[in-house]
């Protein structure tokens, strides 16, 4: 008979439902009321899309500042991805819950990208580089490449909530570069403020949501790996 303080053998822990990744409340709360937040944000935005969009673009336009906002509106993503991929395999290194969190954040990510591509297909908004006389910092996109909602600000939003919700410290970096990325599409003339807002807004609430219905699934997928994966948690 085992004593009350016998070790449980390591082949029954992996094979227990107890091996479960659990995501911070406190940190979904905040996701939700962020996107929330932002998708209000971006209503209040839109009667104002002229004045906000043609203030930004013509500001930032006639700058110094109009070649950095250039090269953060097109290059920016791939900080974020690259922090994105850093964070995986620090994770797959010391933290396999992280990693599962942003397995399940990482397909939020794609769900939320797509989802953009369709309300574009839908919505159909001109871009404001079309419909105002701007002399805009990139050229602007092709008829047909619809302005609403943002896909750079829904990349963004996405890659940056997937990493907050696994690392929820990371969220001092990654906010700021989302947030600095999204709104250079404004003033680099391809989008309205609202579009951005309302990019961030459906990045984080997609992501949020995929990353928690998808987690049960991502953790018995996990329990499946062979030993030679050399699981641990």
């Amino acid at each position: 008979m085992q004593g009350r303080d016998s070790v449980v053998p390591m082949s029954f822990v992996e094979a227990s439902p107890a091996v479960r990744t659990r995501l911070s409340r406190a940190t979904l709360r905040r996701a939700m009321l962020t996107a929330v937040v932002l998708a209000v944000l971006a209503l209040a935005a839109v009667p104002l899309h002229e004045e906000l969009y043609t203030a930004i673009a013509r500001t930032i336009g006639a700058s110094p500042l109009a070649e950095l906002a250039g090269v953060v509106a097109e290059k920016g993503p791939l900080v974020l991805v690259a922090t994105f991929a850093v964070l995986a395999v620090r994770s797959w290194l010391r933290d396999r819950g992280a990693l599962r969190i942003m397995v399940a954040g990482g397909a939020g990510a794609v769900v939320a990208y797509l989802t953009s591509e369709l309300v574009k297909l839908v919505i159909t908004e001109p871009r404001p580089c079309r419909a105002f006389d701007v002399t805009t910092v990139l050229e602007c996109p092709e008829v047909g490449d619809w302005s609403w909602p943002s896909n750079h600000s829904v990349i963004a939003a996405s890659l940056a909530t997937a990493c907050v919700l696994a690392v929820p410290r990371i969220i001092w970096f990654v906010a700021p570069v989302a947030v600095l990325l999204g709104f250079s599409r404004v003033a680099v003339g391809v989008h309205y403020v609202h579009d951005v807002l309302s990019g961030f807004a459906l990045g984080v609430l997609v992501v949020t949501g995929i990353t928690v219905a998808l987690l049960p699934l991502v953790d018995r997928l996990y329990l499946r790996l062979p030993d030679r994966f050399e699981r641990t948690d």
